[in-house]
């Protein structure tokens, strides 16, 4: 979980592109409760590639919700992206 929460706090806010597995994405980050509460959507440009997740940090540590998928797809996707 380190890894990937060392990823995910390396992107920036807002939304931008990049890569991951070769592929391009638009990806949009936001953090909602003065960063408690923390989303991520990419969408693949061209293709059909999806991921959504939310990231909750409590007090207790990180809670990762990904949305529809499963974890490791969403972990593997943040530890792999590229922000152009």
């Amino acid at each position: 979980m380190n890894a990937f929460l060392a990823a995910f706090d390396a992107l920036p806010l807002g939304t931008f592109q990049g890569r991951a597995g070769g592929r391009r994405y638009i990806v949009t980050r936001s953090d909602f409760s003065s960063g408690a509460a923390q989303k991520l959507i990419a969408e693949e440009l061209g293709g059909p590639g999806y991921i959504s997740l939310n990231l909750y940090r409590l007090s207790s540590g990180a809670r990762l919700k990904p949305c529809e998928m499963p974890e490791v797809k969403v972990v593997d996707f943040v530890r792999a992206f590229r922000p152009d």
